[in-house]
């Protein structure tokens, strides 16, 4: 098999890994080495199914010794075709396809092979090569492979900008249900380290202007969502954890789709479609909106709402903080306000200073009237009768028309959307 038809494999074997994000290292060009990783070096550009278009992202192999139930590279899926790349194999594609301008960067994930230190072995020689041989200076994110020795982990870590460790399933248990060749702890403990020589490196780096970089776009994670039962709440819990544990910069989620032969009873993919999309907004809430996983979620009502997206679910069952008064809430109030981001609550606070605001000043600055109306008032005023009462309140925003202007996205890259997991999202919460 010539290394065009393995690349065909392993690259649409690949799709199937969401933990891929190629922002986060700022690494310039550098005289003598190919390539860089700082913006614009790496370009944010996604596909419709969320994949980064400017990574190669190939699986070095498909064949594992493994038996997952929900992955398409497991053991027993005899209608998988297989393949292998060696090392030289793949750092001749990645050069050449980046002296193209095919991409900027490498994203490199395997099945398990022999065992898992074998298969890191073979994944550490070949950005060892790319980095030391052919000086590619370019992004590399390396998935690591749990199980493997700690060296191992240590050395990949001094040449890739962001590695992830995917725990796959949300507890120990869907683990031992549908991987038991698997081990959860084998998952965390390379996450525990990883965090711990991040830190270590750049406290270091303090001290001695050479000291080298370890994984300087820190890692991520991935996520299955609905191969097991568990509710929104233990999924969003878990990410809360992760993130205040291990330092991840990314909890990615995947929704479960079925391939190949398998026992898992298949589920309502438009349904978990929809749950996916509703969970990235529940962890942009995590990260950038300052919410507690219980305030999102709680045990009475511990599944996301298909119809609403979670701020107003939070803010329907918290009716007694509204209306709150545009002019006069603190930042974090305002954040929890649904229809208003991170960066409107910004330019509210900084208008507020030359003066009070009403609600034409709030729709130039991309607040979504079409959900905020009804939890704000400016100067005491309120955006037109409205009635409060919860149920009432949820079928309106339900109702609400789909082509009135949306808030423009956090980082103002494409307004109002972000590319996760399988798909195009509105983050406008």
């Amino acid at each position: 098999m010539d290394a065009l038809d393995k690349l065909t494999i392993l690259a649409d074997a690949a799709k199937y890994d969401v933990s891929c994000s190629s922002s986060g290292s700022d690494r310039k060009a550098v005289k003598g080495m190919l390539g860089n990783a700082a913006p614009p070096g790496i370009c944010h550009s996604f596909s419709e199914d969320g994949r980064c278009i400017s990574l190669l992202k190939i699986l070095f192999t498909n064949k594992c010794i493994y038996d997952c139930a929900y992955c398409v590279n497991r053991a027993s899926n005899g209608d998988m075709p297989r393949a292998e790349f060696t090392p030289d194999e793949v750092v001749a594609i990645t050069i050449n396809f980046y002296r193209r301008n095919y991409i900027e960067g490498l994203f490199l994930s395997s099945g398990v092979v022999k065992n898992p230190n074998h298969t890191m072995e073979l994944l550490v020689d070949v950005v060892k090569k790319l980095r030391e041989v052919e000086r590619f200076n370019g992004y590399i994110h390396l998935k690591g492979i749990p199980g493997a020795d700690q060296r191992l982990i240590d050395r990949a870590g001094r040449y890739v900008d962001r590695m992830s460790i995917n725990i796959e399933l949300p507890t120990t248990q869907s683990l031992r249900l549908l991987a038991p060749e698997k081990s959860r702890s084998e998952m965390i403990a390379p996450m525990g380290y990883i965090k711990e020589q991040i830190a270590e490196y750049k406290a270091l780096s303090k001290r001695f202007q050479n000291t080298p970089s370890f994984v300087p776009a820190g890692q991520s994670t991935q996520l299955i969502v609905g191969a097991t039962q568990e509710v929104d709440l233990k999924i969003i819990k878990i990410s809360e954890a992760l993130y205040n544990r291990m330092a991840l910069k990314r909890v990615y989620y995947s929704a479960y789709v079925p391939v190949g032969k398998t026992e898992i009873a298949t589920p309502n993919q438009l349904n978990l479609l929809r749950r996916e999309h509703r969970i990235y907004q529940a962890d942009w809430l995590l990260r950038f909106y300052g919410f507690k996983a219980d305030e999102i979620l709680t045990r009475e009502e511990p599944n996301l709402d298909m119809e609403v997206d979670p701020k107003c679910q939070w803010a329907l069952r918290n009716m007694h903080l509204f209306p709150m008064e545009i002019n006069r809430v603190p930042f974090e109030a305002l954040l929890r306000i649904p229809g208003i981001g991170n960066i409107t609550a910004r330019r509210i606070m900084a208008s507020r200073r030359f003066g009070p605001l009403n609600f034409d000043s709030l729709i130039k600055m991309g607040v979504v009237m079409k959900r905020a109306k009804y939890f704000i008032t400016c100067s005491g005023q309120v955006f037109g009768g409205i009635d409060l009462e919860p149920m009432k309140l949820k079928q309106q925003l339900i109702d609400a028309p789909k082509s009135q202007t949306s808030q423009m996205s956090m980082f103002e890259l494409y307004p109002g959307q972000f590319s996760g997991g399988g798909a195009s999202y509105d983050l406008s919460v």
